[in-house]
């Protein structure tokens, strides 16, 4: 009598592209929470500078452009310009320079819009210059720099920089690089709040762009 031999037991061999598939999540999670690390870390810094913080006796004022319509400036370039204003009410005689070229929807510059908005409001036309040429932050103030200095004014004997707070951190960085001193900042309010939500998303990466390439 012939005796079968005994099956051996089959051996499940488990799928090495169940594996991979496990180690591409894995490795899909970390990225995840590193970028939101990142950009938690560069939203603090945004935050970090969204205040006044006037140091010394500034010699000049720098108002950031920002959008522009018929009807006069947006809301959130008003809340730069009457931040400014706040300031100039006791301190008349500082220079400012109104920063913003003429995007293809604008009627006019920023700048001459600003310019318009503050002498309405009582600011001597004599103490506003215009510096029409500019379309991003590093412009505006490498501009404003050219400006302030053919008026005499030395940039490293201390500037107010105005714009709202969720972008100082960045003009601040910015004018350092270009050669700044004693730079103070207005940190105007954002009333409109789709834009300010919008820009608080915006504005860290938009920092990590500008330490990169605006040099």
């Amino acid at each position: 009598m012939i005796q079968r031999a005994h099956k051996r037991p089959k051996i499940e061999v488990a799928s090495y592209k169940g594996k991979q598939f496990s180690l591409l999540v894995k490795a899909f999670l970390a990225l995840m929470l590193a970028g939101a690390l990142v950009f938690g870390a560069l939203l603090g810094q945004v935050l970090g500078g969204a205040h006044d913080d006037i140091s010394g006796d500034p010699k000049a004022m720098v108002i950031l452009g920002c959008l522009l319509y018929d009807r006069g400036p947006s809301v959130m370039l008003q809340d730069r310009l009457d931040k400014a204003l706040e300031y100039l009410e006791d301190h008349p005689d500082i220079t400012v320079v109104v920063s913003g070229g003429q995007g293809p929807e604008e009627p006019t510059s920023e700048a001459q819009g600003m310019a318009d908005y503050l002498a309405a409001r009582g600011v001597a036309q004599e103490s506003i210059i215009l510096e029409p040429q500019s379309h991003n932050t590093w412009q505006n103030l490498t501009y404003s720099a050219k400006c302030l200095e053919e008026a005499g004014i030395d940039i490293r004997d201390g500037v107010i920089i105005v714009s709202n707070g969720f972008h100082l951190s960045r003009a601040k960085m910015l004018a350092g690089r270009i050669g700044y001193e004693n730079v103070s900042t207005l940190a105007a309010p954002s009333s409109h709040v789709p834009s300010r939500l919008k820009m608080y998303i915006r504005e860290p990466l938009a920092l990590v762009k500008s330490f990169v390439f605006d040099r």
